[in-house]
């Protein structure tokens, strides 16, 4: 237990001397922690001044529930939060007006609040209309002035909030989100390099290919990761006053995309490497037309070549693109041309399924990656 919470502790302090350090996730959290605790200290003491003492606690708590890590969700948790704080307050004074202050009224207003905050449009704010509803009924005896007072204290809170972000707004990391794609499709790429050498000769590593497949692995998990990472990013651009280094605001959709097809491509290039890995160790890869293998080889290398010209950080020259794809589509056909007695039929005929299975993926995304 002591060494868990030591390094609980450890990690913490690792990530707030990265934030320090450098740019990046760990800077971004220390900063919105600033936020909060900056924004929430001066809405208490506005609310202070300014309010009753039976309401200011609303509006640091305000700032709490609205304060996210981009502008648009923060903007987003505040609307739901104030329609969940109408709602809940709406709720209170009409039972106090109508059935008065007793236990069953009580019971009855917890009962519809929390039936009331399961509404969709409340979203993840749906239990404050419980919250806030139990606050107006129990503190405030359902009185219409307490419950003005409970408004105006969200409302300093709300501005408190969204003040600091546009004040300070969250900053923005395109271009290194684009250079993390390039990366991951580079790699990409140069692991079907690697399959096509093992395709041509017959005479590859089994355990070679097999480490291939680990990469894989490792690189599916890493797009799926960059997938949560860039969808946060293009969030992070909406209404986020700072400008970006790349004016263009299709960089993440087509980041976006690209791992698109670096993903659908990894589903495609694992088959084609699991069957190649069984045939170099049984030997039935010399069972395939010398031909064969080297007409292969040449498509994946084509494959290697649109997937980096995909992947790369700048703008993609989409004549280029189409020319390469256009050369791994005639491939593809060339490998499907009949055969008067075709060799090794499963294995061939599993390896053609696979390519023909990457090319119509690669295509079904390359209009977007094409324009942007």
């Amino acid at each position: 237990m002591l060494r868990r919470a030591r390094n609980a502790v450890a990690a913490v302090a690792g990530g707030v001397g990265r934030g320090l350090r450098a740019p990046g996730p760990e800077r971004d959290d220390l900063l919105l922690g600033a936020k909060s605790v900056g924004a929430a200290t001066l809405a208490w003491m506005l609310a202070r001044h300014l309010l009753p003492a039976a309401v200011t606690t609303f509006a640091p708590f305000t700032v709490l529930a609205v304060l996210q890590a981009t502008v648009y969700r923060s903007v987003r948790e505040c609307a739901r939060y104030l329609m969940a704080m109408a709602a809940g307050a709406v709720l209170a004074a009409g039972l106090a007006a109508l059935a008065g202050i007793h236990w069953w009224a009580f019971a009855s207003l917890v009962l519809l609040g929390l039936a009331v905050g399961r509404f969709r449009p409340f979203g993840s704010q749906g239990a404050q209309v419980a919250v806030v509803g139990l606050f107006a009924f129990t503190t405030g005896q359902g009185h219409i002035d307490y419950v003005g007072h409970l408004i105006a204290s969200v409302a300093i809170g709300t501005a408190c909030a969204i003040g600091a972000h546009l004040l300070l707004a969250p900053a923005r990391h395109t271009r290194r989100h684009q250079e993390a794609v390039a990366l991951v499709c580079h790699e990409i790429s140069a692991g079907t390099r690697s399959l096509a050498d093992a395709s041509a000769t017959g005479d590859g590593d089994g355990d070679e290919v097999g480490r291939l497949r680990a990469g894989w692995r490792r690189l599916a998990w890493e797009c799926d990761r960059l997938h949560g990472e860039v969808d946060t990013e293009t969030e992070n651009s909406r209404l986020n006053p700072r400008r970006t280094v790349d004016p263009r605001h299709e960089a993440m959709p087509r980041a976006r995309e690209a791992l698109t097809i670096a993903q659908r491509s990894l589903d495609h290039l694992q088959s084609i490497t699991r069957t190649l890995e069984y045939a170099l160790a049984d030997g039935h890869i010399h069972a395939l037309p010398p031909s064969f293998r080297t007409d292969y080889e040449a498509f994946l290398n084509g494959v290697a070549d649109v997937l980096e010209e995909i992947g790369q950080a700048g703008r993609t020259d989409p004549r280029r693109l189409e020319q390469q794809f256009a050369h791994v589509g005639d491939q593809v056909h060339h490998l499907q041309r009949p055969q008067a007695v075709p060799a090794a039929p499963t294995i061939r005929g599993t390896l053609l399924t696979d390519a023909g299975r990457l090319v119509a993926d690669i295509r079904s995304h390359l209009h977007v990656i094409a324009v942007t």
